[in-house]
């Protein structure tokens, strides 16, 4: 059964965002973004892929499967981009969105909780496991089928946004496995289901 995996990034007041989308705050620094590149290139959007020094054609790593909120997939089509990630299967789960005019993506209107249950039963187009890009709403609706969570934390804080998480008060519990730091004091840590 394959694993949703809740890969991220968050300042060190837990928001994943600000209150209008904003991420460019973040520091990311030269390490991090090639251990990126070498690790999860999958997460890197098509169109930015070169920017980073990453070869458009670079095989997924640890997920063939997206799982994003509207707030997560709306930057793509702003710019144009109606296939962001157009190397893993791509599911948008938005009740606000009447349709999205690719193939490659399929509009998910109804419980996020039934899709995932479904996908985790289902193999892969690659025999990988799913990724849960976003955002902190569609993230609360499914904590509980969250198996990890990868959480890159950036060394500033953001005052306010978008949480990681939101949703109905629910404790639940992850344990952290293994961290890393990079040069300029970010960190990710991998953090299993308790």
């Amino acid at each position: 059964m394959r694993k949703l995996v809740y890969y991220v990034g968050a300042s060190l007041d837990g928001y994943i965002a600000g209150p209008g989308g904003e991420f460019d705050f973040y520091p990311v620094a030269d390490d991090m973004v090639q251990w990126i590149n070498a690790r999860y290139p999958e997460t890197l959007p098509r169109h930015i892929r070169e920017h980073v020094g990453l070869p458009v054609d670079t095989p997924n790593q640890r997920w063939d499967t997206l799982v994003m909120g509207r707030g997560t997939y709306d930057p793509a089509l702003e710019i144009g981009i109606a296939s962001p990630y157009p190397h893993m299967k791509q599911y948008v789960v938005s009740t606000t969105l009447e349709r999205i005019d690719d193939p490659e993506i399929e509009l998910v209107r109804s419980d996020p909780v039934e899709l995932v249950r479904r996908l985790k039963r289902e193999e892969g187009p690659e025999g990988k496991d799913i990724w849960l890009a976003g955002g902190g709403k569609l993230a609360g609706a499914l904590i509980d089928e969250i198996d990890e969570l990868i959480v890159k934390s950036y060394p500033v804080s953001a005052g306010t946004g978008i949480p990681i998480i939101s949703g109905a008060f629910r404790p639940t519990s992850f344990i952290p496995v293994q961290r890393k730091e990079f040069g300029n004091g970010a960190q990710v840590t991998w953090f299993e289901r308790g």
